[in-house]
């Protein structure tokens, strides 16, 4: 198959409130009160949380059937550790990211325990997001664009 490009786009609005593009697509984050926020939306550590569950979810959905396991329902529970000394006050030794993500996984199956164990960690080995987020994916700058 060829490559296929994402793209989105992020745009600044009142605040800390940011509207983000993709397709037709349209989502707003934002941070807590409590981060300096509004609370208008889900902050992006919080949707990068959503995009591992999500993502685990759809893969399961689409192997289910040819891995021969039958799955009524799905679904993945996240947390992740962020301090924020790391992003907001750049304190030496604190990762501005998160520092450990926690996942459970209910599914709801009659696939023996063996089965099932081995349906997850094929999951998890084929979810782009997963593997973006192992994998440390380059970041590339393209350049900057100043407006005036």
């Amino acid at each position: 198959m060829a490559i296929v490009t994402f793209r989105s786009e992020s745009i600044l609005r009142e605040g800390l409130s940011v509207e983000n593009r993709a397709g037709k697509f349209t989502v707003l984050m934002d941070e807590p009160e409590t981060l300096r926020g509004t609370d208008t939306g889900m902050n992006p550590v919080e949707m990068l949380l959503c995009c591992l569950g999500a993502c685990q979810c759809i893969v399961a959905r689409l192997f289910a059937r040819a891995r021969k396991i039958q799955v009524q329902d799905f679904r993945v529970e996240l947390e992740g550790d962020l301090d924020p000394d790391g992003f907001l006050r750049g304190r030496d030794g604190v990762r501005a990211g998160l520092q450990e993500i926690r996942y459970t996984v209910h599914i709801r199956t009659d696939a023996d325990e063996e089965k099932v164990r081995e349906f997850i960690e094929f999951v998890k080995s084929r979810c782009p997001v997963n593997d973006s987020l192992l994998g440390h994916v380059p970041i590339v700058q393209k350049g900057i664009v100043i407006d005036k």
